[in-house]
């Protein structure tokens, strides 16, 4: 069979069950996993389906990725520096937790490329998937119930999983900061609770925000700016809010 008529029959599966799972598509093509995942990735390259972590979905399936990928495409350079800046902080062989968030991925693609040893733990499929390609990293991947808008997992299931971990290192997005009302804060209660339990497990805690997240505030206050360890941000902040952040024992990082 040649590929265009492999790829043709990709998308008519698609058509028909919505998805797609590499492992039972190279079955049936008696081909390698490795062939299908390059038909998939030249199917997405033209607009006809979505990829997703072992397999694919058909645009209609991934309406409720929309959210996710406004996310990833906002911001772009400002998410680059402070992944740039955080990176700087990881030592070889730490556990790192990284959570949902469109700059871990930008992190992951940092950490996708090294040669160190890391120790990566995380909730987000995208740094799943980038890092489960680097033999150097040992990845640990907290599931449960998906909530694609998010791109990955914040259920009840999840956090107990993650509850067992103490890791080294963790950053967090959030949707907002308040450095003088001394507040973070996200969208909703799930995320939120996440958030807060990696905080209190980890030895070293980081919260990562672009310029347009400072002085803010979300629907939902996860924990006091004070919990964290240090604040990453691109934003020019003023000698008085970086005054107020010392006296809460936070460092803010500039990302240049």
């Amino acid at each position: 069979m040649f590929i265009e008529e492999r790829q043709a029959k990709i998308l008519s599966l698609l058509e028909r069950d919505g998805k797609v799972l590499v492992k039972e598509l190279a079955e049936m093509f008696a081909v390698t996993e490795d062939s299908i995942r390059k038909d998939l990735s030249a199917l997405e390259m033209d607009g006809k389906l979505k990829r997703t972590y072992g397999g694919a979905v058909s645009i209609e399936q991934k309406l409720q990725m929309t959210e996710a990928n406004k996310r990833r495409i906002s911001d772009v350079e400002a998410k680059r520096k402070i992944a740039a800046a955080a990176f700087q902080l990881l030592r070889p062989n730490q556990l790192i937790f990284l959570d949902i968030s469109t700059i871990n991925i930008a992190l992951a693609q940092l950490l996708e490329k090294t040669s160190a040893r890391y120790r990566i733990l995380t909730n987000m499929i995208d740094v799943l998937v980038m890092l489960a390609r680097n033999p150097n990293i040992e990845l640990l991947f907290a599931g449960g119930l998906l909530n694609q808008s998010r791109d990955g997992f914040s259920d009840p299931l999840n956090l107990d999983f993650l509850s067992h971990f103490r890791p080294d290192i963790s950053f967090m997005g959030t949707a907002a900061v308040h450095i003088t009302k001394n507040t973070l804060s996200t969208n909703t209660p799930a995320d939120g609770l996440h958030k807060a339990r990696m905080i209190e497990l980890s030895k070293f805690s980081c919260v990562l925000a672009e310029e347009r997240k400072l002085n803010v505030e979300a629907g939902y206050c996860f924990a006091p700016l004070e919990s964290v360890d240090a604040l990453i941000t691109d934003a020019t902040v003023s000698p008085a809010l970086k005054e107020k952040s010392n006296k809460l024992g936070v460092n803010i990082i500039s990302a240049e």
